[in-house]
């Protein structure tokens, strides 16, 4: 595993909610990474539950969450050291409420 891998590693493992994202929950840098942020706050995620990592800072992170995963492209959702998907399968699983269930928030009204 290479020191990218293993820090990814760390990081999933560490961190019960953890986006992998262009930016930064407060700033993001991509739509994509933007509508993941919106969608976890739509869902009741405290912000202080919610650990982001700017993928834009780190080429080896950016290059090695897409290996890690086997997932093309980023943001990246992880839930207890679980891989969920991009802002596309959040979307999905939002509206279907399986992301709340997921993340143990209740369903937002």
């Amino acid at each position: 595993m290479s020191d990218a891998q293993q820090r990814i590693d760390d990081l999933v493992k560490k961190n019960d909610i953890l986006l992998f994202m262009k930016g930064n929950a407060s700033f993001p840098m991509c739509g994509f990474s933007g509508r993941a942020v919106q969608i976890l706050k739509a869902c009741g995620v405290d912000p202080k539950q919610l650990t982001t990592v700017n993928v834009l800072e780190d080429d080896g992170i950016r290059q090695g969450i897409k290996e890690y995963s086997n997932w093309p492209t980023i943001p990246q959702l992880y839930v207890r050291g679980e891989f969920i998907g991009g802002s596309d399968i959040m979307m999905e699983m939002y509206q279907s409420g399986e992301l709340q269930q997921v993340l143990g928030t209740p369903a937002q009204s």
